[in-house]
C-alpha cells in the first residue's frame, strides 16, 4: 500500500497491548456459518485471507464458544480443547502470510442459544429462540469462566494475535450485567457490583492464562437499547474494571438482538451510536474501538479527527469490499464497494442457519468457488439491461479482460436498484450504483445508454448476457385502467402525482416500500435527532429506550393483499421487523384476505374474507403486485445460435431478489471463456 493524504489518521498504525497494527481499521466480528464445520476451514482461512491482503488492521473472527453450552447452534464454532488448535493454526497462519492480524473472539450464547443444553444466569426465557436454557448454578458459573481462561490459552496457543470478550449483544455476559435477565439474588446478581463480577472474573482468568502482551480486547455493550438493561453510570463502572483488570482495548457494542430499536439496517444513520463510545473516554484510558453503520474512509476518518476514539470497527463493510483499506489508502476511495447495510446475504442467512455472503460481492464466503480471474480467451460480450444482474455480469466480465457492451434503454444505470434508492431509509442503495458506474469506467465497458437492441444487434457479438430486468405486473381488476391507477415504479420515480389518500394493492417488500414512502416525510437516515425520536432512543432512561415519538405521516394509506394473516411475512429476518413497525408506526392500514372487485371514481372496491364489502376512498391505486419478465430477446437469439445467459429478473420474476440477480451475473461471467 500507498499512504495516502486524504486519510492520514484511518492509516495510522495503532497499538493494542503487545500488538501494533498497520492502520486503524479493525474487522468487526461477524458469524459466517464457515467456523462450525471442520471441512469449511479452508474456506474461512481464505476469506479472511483475503481481507487481510486487503489491509485490514485487525481482524476479529466469528464468535467461537468457550465451551458446549455456550454453543449458538448444535455443534457450533467452538474453542474448548488443545485438539481444536491444527484446525485454528490454519487460519492464523493464512492470515499471517497475507500479512494481518487476527483476534479469537469468545462468545456465550447464553439464553439466545438454538440448543437444549444452553445455560444463562437468569430465569427469563429468550424471546427470539426456542428451548429453555438452564439456569446456571454456583458451580457452572465457575466452571465457565474457568471455560473462558481456557480458550483464551488455546487461542494464544493457535497463532491468534488477541483475543476478544464478547460483551454484547444480549449474549451471556450481558445477560449476566443487566437485570433485565439477572434476577438471582447471591453473589453473581442484585446490585451492580454482583451483576459485573462475572465479566471481572472472566478478564481475570484469561489474564491469568496467556502472556502480559498478548492483547485482551473486551466486545462491551455501551447502549443495551433494551428496557431493564444497563445505566450509563454501570457502563462507566464496567469499563474502569474492565481497565483495572487488564483488558488492552475496548470494542464498544451496540444493542441486544431482541432490541425493539433498529441498529444496522440501512435506514440507521451513519455512525449513529459513536457518541456513546466517545462518551466513555471520560473513564478510558485504554483505545477504544467504535462502531455500528461506518461504512466509508471519509465517514471513519471524520470519526478519528475528532480525537475521541482510537480505531473504527466495520464487519459488513469488508464483507462488501475486502480492498476496502487498500482503496482508501491508494488514493481509491470512490472504488469501494460500499455495504449499503441491507443484510439480505449476510445477517439474514446467518439467522436462517445458511451460510453468510454479501448483495453487492457475492463473493464473500465464496472466495474459493467463485474465482473471478482474468481470462484467457478475451470475448465479446453484449450484455443488455443496467439493472443489478446486468451491472454485476458486465463489471465482473470486463474485470476478467473480455471485451463488454452494456446496453440499456434508458438515460442512467440503476433498473429496480434507482428505485429502491428513492425509497426513504433506502438512500444507501445509490452507493451501489456509484460503485458500477465507476467500475465501468475503470474497467472499460462500453456503455450505450437510451439504446434498444434487437436480435440483429446482437448477433455478432460471442457471448449475450440478458439482463432486461421486470416489468410491473398489472393485475385483472376491473377498473385497473383508472386514471388513479399507476404502477409503483411511477410512482417512486415521480411520474405521476399523488393524492392525500392512497391504497396499495399487494404487501409484499415493494408494498412495504411504497407504503413507507408514501407516508414518511423525510427521511430519518438524514436525521439523527429526529430517527432517535422515532425509535424512542433516549439516553436517560436505563438500557436507554423510551416510548418513540414517530411524525405525522404524509399521507393516509392502506395496504391491501389477496392472502389472509399477517402481512411481511416474507420480508427478511434482521430487517422484516423493522419495516412492519415503520408501516405501522406510520399509521398504515393494513387489510389481509381482500378481493380486489373493482376501481373507479369511488376508490378501490374490495370484499372481506367475512363477506364485507368496502370501498376505500382514496385519490389513487399502485400497484405492487408483482413483476413480469422481460425476455422478448430470448427466443430470437437463441434461434440465431447466439449463445445466451439470461439472468436477474429476465431469469425469475418472483419476488425482487437484487441478491440472486448480482450473484447470477457473477457466476455468468466466472464462467465465460
Amino acid at each position: 500500500m500507498t499512504d495516502s493524504t486524504q486519510f492520514p489518521l484511518l492509516l495510522e498504525p495503532l497499538t493494542i497491548g503487545g500488538m501494533t497494527l498497520r492502520n486503524r481499521v479493525v474487522m468487526g466480528s461477524m458469524h459466517t456459518g464457515l467456523e462450525d464445520r471442520v471441512w469449511n476451514t479452508d474456506k474461512l482461512a481464505a476469506y479472511y485471507a483475503e481481507r487481510a491482503a486487503g489491509g485490514v488492521g485487525l481482524i476479529v473472527t466469528g464468535g467461537f464458544s468457550p465451551s458446549v453450552t455456550g454453543q449458538l447452534s448444535p455443534a457450533a464454532s467452538t474453542l474448548a480443547t488443545p485438539l481444536q488448535i491444527p484446525r485454528h493454526r490454519r487460519v492464523t497462519r493464512a492470515v499471517h502470510k497475507a500479512g494481518g492480524k487476527i483476534a479469537l473472539q469468545l462468545l456465550h450464547a447464553g439464553r439466545y442459544g438454538v440448543t437444549p443444553y444452553k445455560t444463562a444466569p437468569g430465569t427469563e426465557p429468550s424471546p427470539i429462540h426456542p428451548f429453555k436454557h438452564i439456569r446456571m448454578t454456583d458451580f457452572m458459573i465457575r466452571q465457565e469462566i474457568k471455560a473462558f481462561g481456557r480458550a483464551a490459552a488455546l487461542a494464544h496457543a493457535s497463532g491468534y494475535d488477541a483475543v476478544e470478550i464478547m460483551g454484547g449483544e444480549g449474549y451471556l455476559i450481558n445477560q449476566f450485567l443487566c437485570e433485565r435477565t439477572n434476577d438471582r439474588t447471591d453473589q453473581w446478581g442484585g446490585g451492580t457490583e454482583n451483576r459485573q463480577r462475572f465479566l471481572v472474573e472472566v478478564i481475570r482468568d484469561i489474564r491469568r492464562r496467556v502472556p502480559r502482551d498478548f492483547p485482551v480486547i473486551l466486545r462491551q455493550s455501551i447502549a443495551d437499547l433494551v428496557s431493564g438493561g444497563q445505566t450509563w453510570e454501570e457502563i462507566e463502572s464496567m469499563a474502569r474494571k474492565a481497565e483495572a483488570e487488564g483488558v488492552d482495548a475496548i470494542n464498544t457494542d451496540i444493542g441486544w438482538h431482541e432490541a425493539k430499536v433498529p441498529t444496522i439496517v440501512t435506514s440507521v444513520p451513519r455512525a449513529a451510536f459513536v457518541k456513546y463510545t466517545e462518551r466513555l473516554r471520560e473513564v478510558a484510558s485504554v483505545p477504544l474501538i467504535t462502531s455500528n453503520r461506518i461504512n466509508t474512509p471519509e465517514v471513519a476518518e471524520e470519526i478519528l479527527a475528532r480525537g475521541l476514539v482510537d480505531a473504527v470497527s466495520m464487519a459488513r463493510p469488508l464483507l462488501a469490499d475486502p480492498e476496502f483499506v487498500n482503496k482508501a489508502a491508494e488514493g481509491r476511495p470512490d472504488e469501494i464497494n460500499t455495504c449499503i447495510a441491507c443484510n439480505q446475504a449476510c445477517l439474514d442467512h446467518v439467522f436462517e442457519g445458511k451460510k453468510a455472503s454479501c448483495l453487492v460481492n457475492p463473493r464473500a464466503g465464496r472466495e474459493t468457488t467463485l474465482i473471478l480471474g482474468p481470462t484467457r480467451h478475451a470475448l465479446r460480450v453484449a450484455v443488455v439491461g443496467a439493472g443489478p444482474a446486468g451491472l454485476s455480469s458486465a463489471v465482473s466480465a470486463a474485470q476478467r479482460g473480455h471485451k463488454v457492451t452494456l446496453f440499456e434503454s434508458n438515460d442512467s444505470i440503476g433498473g429496480q436498484f434507482s428505485i429502491a434508492s428513492r425509497i426513504p431509509g433506502k438512500e444507501e442503495f445509490a452507493e451501489s450504483l456509484r460503485y458500477f458506474q465507476r467500475q465501468i469506467e475503470v474497467t472499460g465497458v462500453d456503455l450505450r445508454l437510451n439504446t434498444r437492441v434487437s436480435a440483429e444487434d446482437l448477433k455478432d457479438f460471442d457471448e449475450v448476457i440478458i439482463a432486461t430486468g421486470v416489468t410491473p405486473r398489472i393485475p385483472e381488476i376491473d377498473g385497473v385502467d383508472h386514471p388513479s391507477v399507476m404502477t409503483y415504479a411511477e410512482a417512486v420515480l415521480g411520474r405521476r402525482e399523488i393524492g392525500r389518500r392512497v391504497a396499495v394493492i399487494g404487501a409484499g417488500g415493494i408494498g412495504f416500500d411504497i407504503s413507507e414512502f408514501l407516508t414518511v416525510t423525510k427521511s430519518p437516515t438524514l436525521d439523527l435527532e429526529k430517527w432517535e425520536q422515532e425509535w424512542g432512543v433516549d439516553d436517560e432512561f436505563p438500557g436507554f429506550v423510551t416510548k418513540p415519538h414517530a411524525p405525522a405521516p404524509a399521507r393516509e394509506v392502506f395496504m391491501v393483499q389477496r392472502k389472509p394473516g399477517r402481512q411481511g411475512k416474507t420480508l427478511g429476518k434482521t430487517t422484516g421487523w423493522v419495516h412492519r413497525a415503520t408501516v405501522k408506526m406510520n399509521g398504515v392500514e393494513q387489510i389481509s384476505g381482500a378481493t380486489y372487485e373493482r376501481i373507479d371514481d369511488a376508490g378501490l372496491h374490495i370484499r372481506l374474507e367475512d363477506g364485507e364489502t368496502r370501498v376505500l376512498a382514496v385519490d389513487n391505486v399502485v400497484l405492487c403486485a408483482g413483476q413480469e419478465s422481460v425476455r422478448d430477446l430470448v427466443d430470437p437469439l437463441t434461434a440465431a445460435g447466439v449463445n445466451v445467459h439470461v439472468v436477474g429478473g429476465a431469469d425469475v420474476a418472483a419476488e425482487l431478489d437484487a441478491k440472486r440477480a448480482i450473484l447470477q451475473g457473477a457466476e455468468v461471467a466466472a464462467a465465460l471463456g
